[in-house]
């Protein structure tokens, strides 16, 4: 059997449950439409104010540096098992070494230029200042 049949099959199941789905509850399910499920937050409470609030971006730089140094824990795992057993399996050190150090190094270089420029350092708020400055 062609393993691209088997490969489609599943792309067509993959497709077709989903699709089905949707369907099936387009038709079964209540139509009642009302100005309140249009409304933006939709829990029972009053909206009060705009859509458009403004976040502090460090909220976005911490949350970016975070998933950085996330998926450089998920890489470095495995590559200490793999190389770990090819270093028993008689490879020499270094080529072994030298992709990690080097991918180590470009992340310690990002955090470095992060750090540089701030991204890493909160922003102070009036109130936490006004505070500091009653406690002198």
């Amino acid at each position: 059997m062609n393993p691209w049949i088997a490969i489609g099959a599943l792309a067509l199941v993959g497709v077709l449950i989903p699709v089905g789905m949707m369907s099936v509850s387009a038709l079964l399910r209540p139509s009642v439409p009302e100005d309140s499920k249009r409304a933006t937050y939709e829990s029972g409470e009053v909206p009060t104010g705009g859509t458009r609030i403004r976040f502090n971006i460090q909220y976005y730089m911490v949350a970016l540096l975070f998933t950085i140094f996330d998926i450089e824990t998920v890489l470095i795992f495995p590559w200490t098992v793999i190389y770990g057993s090819a270093l028993e399996g008689g490879v020499a050190l270094g080529p072994v070494l030298v992709p990690m150090l080097v991918f180590i190094t470009v992340l310690v270089a990002g955090l470095a230029w992060a750090w540089h420029n701030g991204a890493v350092k909160w922003a102070k708020s009036a109130r936490s200042e006004s505070q500091v400055q009653a406690k002198r």
